[in-house]
């Protein structure tokens, strides 16, 4: 048995500090059964991937019944799987071979709202009197009809949707089916945490909360403030959204979440080892509020803040002004950070539309993403550097892009299915004639078998780089020290314990000549990058990164 396997049999509560956890797509990862679309089953069959990729966790996207109006994101029964996706024993296959692969699985709990096929809000929009009748945001019109506030949706619109029946507006913060529940309600609460107990006890090792700050609503529903045009950043929703037109305090972000997140963490403590990850989605406070959410030892383990996700280009300053901001924000906080996800462009599309050498590119950032303070998301595909999707308006499946097309062409572009074969149909992710998204040429050429075995490709170097990664726990658990540096290099040090080491990384096409700090430093090898040292002064290429520990 493998130490990584020891692992998994020997509960460890504290895991989740410094795991690398890989994102699953669903859909878009393995297709078992011939239909397009990815499943559970799927999945099983390519965790050895994962395990050769050298990843402590998958983090899979939202599987659950569901309408599919938000792919998963709408959830119509919290405790089953969705036919698209297989069964609830496929799950069980999934959890006992990640298990004996040596690898944690974390689900997404959708908690914020629910689909409005939902049987508990099928009942809450029956009647003002039924016994549900208070687990959703509801509210009566002003007098002259119109919205009680002028909460906006992140889909666009208002934030409010007409119930004829009722004659009241529910809350939806995202799209009209997908009403907000009310947490302010002690028995929704109670029917979350009976769903989130149903997981544990199937044997999850950790869930990754969707939308964690958009939990409680202000009960005095009280209008939402106007955000100067300065600070309206386009990090949480698209720039032609006009939600970022406000400063969201009321809609969300309330004080009364941290009491819910208390009794979660409860839950969670009554199991052996049980991580969680909250996605926390503002503009304005989001490390502040990732650090009352991960303050002590009574809430969430680590929050997924959005700071790297942005749009803007990742630069020495904000990697810097980022750790730093999250050390003063959070000091006894631990982030989790991610480059990519399904949300958003793809990295290598977002950051590096210009850059010409796109796989050094690739491998540059992902020692970056590797070596920063906190837990790190790895997003599908991103391990073959694979750049953000073109997809035509007429293959659009995203409710968001189809709204804002074409200004925002939506979240299709990042969740084309996986690609594993160039030689195989649908480059081996389904033998279906046509997959649920096109699959684009550019990406065939990366699949994984194009790239196994290769030296030179981006996956062996992510795998080599895990590995290395491994054998230093200064990467995943020190502290981290940021050094004076040019406009384009970046420079600091990871410590724990006895071990110091120093990273240098060059984010600039050009060739660069670093200094190091002070003191006696030796060249690590096994990396998979290059570098020549002199008089304390590195040599780097363009896109180039140096490793080196403290004598």
């Amino acid at each position: 048995m493998s130490a990584v396997q020891t692992s998994v049999m020997t509960p460890d509560k504290d895991w989740w500090r410094g795991a690398v956890i890989y994102q699953i797509y669903p859909r878009s990862y393995q297709d078992s059964n011939g239909d397009g679309i990815g499943d559970l089953k799927g999945i099983t069959a390519r965790l050895q991937h994962i395990a050769d990729l050298g990843a402590d966790a998958i983090w899979i996207s939202p599987f659950f019944t569901s309408p599919m109006k938000d792919f998963g994101y709408d959830v119509s029964n919290y405790v089953d799987v969705d036919p698209m996706f297989g069964s609830l024993t496929d799950f069980d296959g999934l959890i006992a071979e990640a298990h004996r692969l040596g690898i944690r699985v974390m689900i997404d709990l959708v908690m914020s709202h629910s689909s409005d096929q939902h049987p508990w809000f099928v009942e809450s929009r029956s009647s003002r009197v039924n016994p549900k009748a208070d687990w959703y945001v509801w509210s009566d019109p002003k007098p002259d009809g119109t919205p009680p506030n002028n909460w906006l949706s992140i889909f666009g619109g208002s934030a409010w949707a007409w119930d004829p029946t009722r004659m009241q507006y529910y809350l939806h913060n995202f799209l009209t089916s997908q009403p907000d529940m009310n947490l302010h309600n002690p028995e929704v609460q109670d029917a979350l945490l009976a769903a989130t107990r149903f997981w544990l006890d199937r044997g999850v090792d950790g869930f990754r909360l969707d939308t964690i700050n958009f939990y409680f609503h202000d009960k005095e529903l009280r209008d939402n403030p106007a955000l100067a045009p300065e600070r309206r950043n386009a990090s949480t929703a698209p720039a032609v959204n006009p939600y970022n037109f406000q400063e969201h305090i009321y809609d969300k972000n309330r004080p009364e979440n941290i009491a819910f997140l208390k009794r979660f963490r409860a839950l969670l403590d009554e199991y052996p080892a049980i991580a969680a990850v909250g996605e926390v989605g503002d503009s304005q406070r989001g490390l502040e509020i990732v650090g009352e959410y991960t303050s002590g030892n009574d809430k969430m383990q680590m929050c997924y803040a959005f700071e790297f996700l942005a749009p803007e280009p990742l630069t020495p300053e904000v990697v810097r002004n980022t750790q730093n901001a999250f050390a003063t924000a959070a000091p006894e906080g631990w982030a989790c950070w991610a480059f990519s996800n399904h949300d958003v462009v793809r990295h290598i599309s977002r950051w590096g539309a210009g850059v010409l050498d796109r796989e050094a590119y690739a491998k540059m950032m992902s020692a970056l993403l590797l070596t920063q303070r906190g837990s790190v998301c790895i997003y599908q595909g991103e391990e073959l550097g694979l750049t953000e999707a073109d997809i035509a308006f007429e293959d659009l499946q995203d409710p968001y892009g189809i709204q804002f097309w074409p200004e925002f062409k939506g979240r299709d572009g990042c969740r084309t299915p996986m690609v594993w074969d160039d030689h195989a149909t649908q480059a081996g992710f389904s033998t279906a004639a046509k997959a649920w998204l096109p699959i684009p040429v550019e990406h065939v050429l990366r699949s994984v078998n194009t790239q196994v075995g290769k030296d030179e490709s981006v996956l062996e170097q992510y795998r080599r780089f895990l590995g290395f990664r491994r054998q230093h726990p200064a990467f995943a658990k020190g502290d981290i020290t940021f050094h004076e540096a040019g406009e384009h290099s970046l420079v600091y040090t990871r410590s724990l314990g006895n071990e110091k080491l120093v990273c240098l990384f060059n984010m600039s096409p050009e060739p660069a000549t670093m200094a190091l700090p002070e003191g006696e430093w030796l060249a690590l090898e096994g990396h998979g990058f290059t570098g020549e040292t002199k008089d304390n002064k590195v040599e780097l290429p363009a896109w180039g990164a140096y490793f080196a520990r403290h004598a």
